[in-house]
């Protein structure tokens, strides 16, 4: 035996090193098995290294050892399987590592370990496994068992019992086996949870059918000559196909007819008593009555009980309701008899409110000092999930049958994906019910005993071996233990939290029983109840009410229920009125998307928000009707306000990239815009949203349309030539593009310079760049209803005259020798885009002595930029236009602010690098800080400029089109304003007001700082 220094002096490496934690007694164990020599594990080490990772090391070692002294000649062929067959190892060390009672089973039953071999051809079916427990008992024949002709036990009494038990507890075992098997090898593919359930499930049912046989078997005993007709319903877990390990198995047992009563009644009985002992208690307590009622009823019997006497409880156990043994047909006409009682429960009086007291009832009494480990009853336990589940399918059930589900993560996942559940929040609980269930599991393979209690917090052993048995480790920074603790922690928080913000939501009742009675007014009420709330035209409000509303649709009664709600919302948005009306558009356009209504009635917030937009902005509505996935956002914060405007483009160009007929990846491309113009609008308007933010988000989803357009187009052209691309093609982007400032209605000005590969010539690859930009301004061209795609080339040399695309040589010659002011002062604001990124870069580098001339501007030049924007002032500004109120042009509008920049940049950029931005505001803060601007002129023209551009984009918003002017009407003005974030009600005139106050300020600046005045 080595010492306990030797693996210190690295001669032979300790047990310890294998997670064993009586280091001696192991290595005696493995010697004795034979995998242990004065060298160490040597050709044993992957199994000794598989045993080191099973749930509680020492067990597995301490159940092989006894299977070893109990196996005799056996042993020798497990131990050379074990070296041979992974998938052996790992299902067998899973197991032992976790299940003193499977230890027990394989050394009573030594020939079982053979069924855990990669090669074992296991019962995997229902039928299969059914089979296997008849042949057990001797049953032979055809049919379902407890029917007349069906298969009769050989078997009777104890001998039945014992040989159901042993081969019941082998079927066991292949479960188990391929649950724990990625455990101790982690190269085997891990079980789902679910597939473990319905599994155990199914051998469930088997036993049930087997139990049924053997029942049969002993019928003549009791006096009953002849097979009666009697349907096994499975409830509760079962019932679902989501069972544990250890159960008590819910059945309801329903007769064919009256005279079958006494024989059925007898059969039940007898299949209860066999399968007590034999597998798992058969509890029969969820019949009509409970434990005080018959039971065995008639089908007739069952229903007259429900439809009188029975209880909230009873229709939500009934969702689980599944015919799984004896006659199939009368199962079957069971189980459609009673689900249009389930799925109307939902319309009995008081019914949430006796769902949610039946869930405090059954939490109150779990002992309190039991609460936080309580798996299953307690705080954040499964059964916060299930009730929260079961009240959300049988209210939203009624009427939609994807969520009539018996499972209960089938029914989750349908929930979610049908949007009565946020997909997250079905995500989320979908793992923390796996979790907790897994975690359940584990804990009753231990003795093969029910239980659903966590270990306590303290007792360091038990909770390594759990943590170990659902795949935890320790890491650096917490031990196993640790980490299983604080997984049970979080899951059941999550658990908890996201039960209550399900189970007790409020719309859960008015959906329940739908209300339509506040709309049930007579014509002159509805009228005067409409001009009350501030709708101008009461008349045309009660008409789209009507139209909502009419018929007996599912739609229209939700409605009813919406609308009281929707109305008072609309009535404290600037335009009520229009807000309703499109509210109808949408509701219209969206009919027959089905989970919009959904949304609404389910998250309060999601219709609150889509009030206030809908009553603001115009826009928003057309938008809103093609990409109306964005209404899942409103509930969502972050989704909706927080997503990086990077990863947004990055998005955008992933999916465009999938298509290469042009006008299917352009359409794809806008489709995407449409869904991110929405979003960032909504964003906007609920001032959730930096103003920043905005231009940068909306400048770069434009970019990425733009990159999305050329790449794509460049394919297309290349593959019309000679299949080779010539040139490589970079966007620059100018104005507002190019500093990342455009707003919802801005066109793209850019340039486009392109650069022959190795072996090209000059012309051809000015002739390719060329038809490449012609395809990508005529795609992104084309009429939509969207707000405007339009890329403007005209500040490129020589304007409309020039060429579309040149080479980086061919600009530089030009405005080398031909450039102008203008020329170089709208070079300011170029920046690399789109498309090949080391040839944009090196364009804007070779432009920086063009931009950022050196020795700043002389006079001639500054008089002639003065002399340009005094002749854009007087000849640009559009005919009736009022120069106080148009934020472009208009006084202290955002022409003054930029042109003020962009003439100090001019004259010190070559100085200063920290000029050398694109960005309007950064621009002006970098002149403060090296003093060319004053501080106080800096924040004056930054506050202006912001305030225009907010203006702007407010108009866009709320007319639904660009335009540069300040609106005159007062209920558009009242709309700028609550989309600028004034308070409802506000005064316009106090707008307008301080509009003039920001620019009149700024003007002032300009004219001393740019006009030297």
């Amino acid at each position: 035996m080595a010492n306990s220094n030797s693996s210190r002096s690295g001669s032979v490496p300790s047990t310890a090193r294998y997670g064993f934690s009586d280091a001696p007694r192991a290595e005696a164990q493995l010697r004795r098995v034979g995998w242990w020599s004065d060298a160490g594990p040597v050709q044993a080490e992957p199994i000794v290294a598989a045993l080191s990772r099973a749930p509680d090391p020492d067990l597995a070692l301490l159940a092989l050892d006894r299977f070893q002294e109990f196996a005799g000649p056996a042993w020798a062929e497990l131990s050379q399987a074990l070296a041979d067959d992974l998938g052996l190892r790992g299902r067998l060390f899973g197991v032992l590592g976790d299940s003193t009672a499977f230890a027990d089973h394989l050394v009573a039953n030594p020939a079982d370990w053979r069924r855990l071999r990669s090669d074992a051809v296991q019962p995997s079916t229902l039928e299969e496994r059914t089979s296997v427990l008849l042949t057990s008992v001797g049953a032979d024949g055809d049919g379902m068992p407890g029917t007349p002709g069906g298969p009769v036990a050989q078997l009777r009494g104890p001998d039945a019992v014992s040989a159901l038990r042993s081969t019941y507890r082998g079927l066991l075992l292949d479960v188990a086996g391929n649950d724990m098997a990625s455990v101790s090898e982690p190269s085997l593919p891990a079980t789902p949870y679910e597939d473990v359930a319905a599994d155990l499930s199914d051998v469930a049912v088997a036993a049930l059918r087997a139990a049924l046989a053997v029942a049969v078997a002993e019928l003549p005993r009791s006096g009953v000559d002849e097979v009666p007709s009697l349907a096994v319903i499975a409830m509760g877990k079962c019932g679902g196909r989501e069972l544990n390990y250890v159960s008590d198995v819910d059945v309801v047992f329903v007769a064919d007819s009256e005279s079958d009563i006494p024989a059925a009644t007898r059969l039940a009985s007898l299949m209860m008593r066999v399968a007590s002992p034999a597998f798992f208690e058969v509890d029969a307590a969820l019949r009509p009555e409970g434990k005080a009622g018959a039971l065995v009823r008639t089908l007739d019997g069952h229903l007259s009980y429900y439809r009188r006497w029975a209880r909230t409880w009873e229709f939500q156990a009934l969702l689980k309701a599944r015919p799984v043994a004896g006659d199939e047909e009368l199962g079957a006409r069971y189980l459609e008899a009673v689900q249009p009682l389930v799925w109307t429960a939902a319309e009995r009086e008081g019914f949430v409110s006796d769902v949610r007291s039946m869930r405090r009832r059954v939490e109150d009494h779990v002992p309190s000092e039991l609460v936080e480990r309580e798996l299953k009853l307690g705080r954040g336990g499964l059964r916060d999930v299930e009730f929260a589940v079961q009240l959300l399918q049988m209210v939203h059930g009624r009427s939609d049958d994807s969520l009539r589900s018996k499972s209960t993560l089938d029914a989750l996942l349908a929930l979610g994906e049908g949007g009565y559940v946020a997909r997250t929040d079905a995500a989320d609980l979908v793992d923390s019910y796996r979790f907790l269930r897994t975690v359940e599991h584990r804990l009753q393979l231990r003795q093969l005993r029910r239980t659903h209690l966590f270990p306590p917090f303290d007792d360091n052993d038990a909770l390594t071996v759990l943590a170990r048995a659902v795949g935890l480790r320790s890491s650096g920074r917490n031990t196993a233990a640790q980490a299983l603790v604080a997984e049970f922690r979080r899951h059941g928080n999550r658990v908890r939290r996201l039960h209550e913000k399900l189970f007790y939501r409020p719309l859960l009742e008015a959906v329940a029983k739908v209300p339509t009675a506040a709309l049930r007014l007579t014509t002159s009420a509805a009228v005067a109840r409409l001009a009350a709330l501030g709708y101008t035209s009461p008349e045309g409000a009660l008409r789209h009410i009507g139209a909502l509303t009419s018929g007996v649709s599912r739609r229209a009664s939700i409605q009813g229920t919406l609308l009281p709600m929707l109305l008072d919302l609309l009535a404290n948005t600037p335009d009520p009125d229009g807000g309703l009306l499109a509210y109808r558009k949408v509701s219209e356009a969206l009919a027959e998307t089905p989970w919009y209504l959904r949304l609404l009635r389910d998250e309060g917030v999601v219709a609150e928000r889509l009030a206030q937009l809908l009553g603001t902005s115009k826009l928003v509505p057309e938008l809103l009707v093609r990409a109306p996935e964005v209404l899942r956002l409103l509930s969502d914060t972050a989704a909706l306000a927080e997503r990086d405007p990077m990863e947004a483009a990055t998005s955008l160009r992933s999916a465009v990239a999938r298509y290469s007929e042009p006008q299917r990846a352009v359409s794809a491309a806008r489709s995407l815009r449409r869904h991110e113009l929405l979003r960032i609008a909504c964003g906007d308007l609920l001032d959730l949203m930096e103003p920043t933010t905005v231009f940068w988000a909306l400048s770069n989803i434009w970019v990425a349309v733009l990159e999305s357009a050329l790449d794509v187009s460049m394919r297309d052209v290349a593959s019309r030539s000679e299949g080779e691309i010539p040139a490589r093609i970079a966007v620059i982007g100018l104005g507002r593009l190019g500093g990342a400032e455009l707003g919802y209605g801005s066109d793209a000005d850019v340039m486009f310079v392109c650069e022959p590969i190795d072996g090209v010539d000059e012309r051809t690859a000015v002739r390719f760049a060329t038809s490449v930009v012609e395809q990508v301004r005529r795609l992104l061209g084309a009429p939509s209803q969207d707000p405007p795609l339009e890329v403007d080339i005209d500040l490129r040399p020589e304007g409309r005259q020039g060429a579309l695309v040149r080479t980086l040589d061919s600009y530089l010659a030009y405005y080398r020798r031909w450039g102008e002011a203008w020329e170089a002062q709208a070079l300011l604001r170029a920046r690399a885009v789109a498309g090949d990124h080391d040839l944009g870069e090196r364009f804007c580098r070779a432009i920086d002595s063009v931009r950022y001339p050196e020795g700043g501007l002389d006079e001639a030049k500054v008089r002639e930029i003065r002399r340009i924007k005094a002749r854009v002032d007087s000849e640009r500004l559009p005919r009736g236009a009022d120069p106080a109120t148009h934020t472009k042009l208009g006084r202290g509008g955002l022409a003054d602010v930029e042109w003020t920049l962009q003439l100090l940049q001019l004259q010190y950029a070559h100085e200063f690098a920290e000029l050398r931005t694109t960005s309007t505001v950064d621009g002006l803060r970098a002149a403060a800080s090296v003093g060319v601007l004053e501080a106080s002129d800096t924040d004056e023209l930054v506050e202006a400029w912001t305030l225009a551009m907010r203006v702007r984009n407010a108009v866009m918003l709320v007319r639904g089109k660009p335009d540069d002017q300040l609106p005159k009407h007062t209920r558009e003005l009242s709309a700028v304003a609550a989309a600028l974030g004034y308070p409802a009600g506000v005064d316009t005139g106090e707008v307008v007001d301080d509009y003039l106050r920001v620019t009149r300020r700024a003007r002032a600046v300009v004219e001393r700082v740019f006009y030297g005045s």
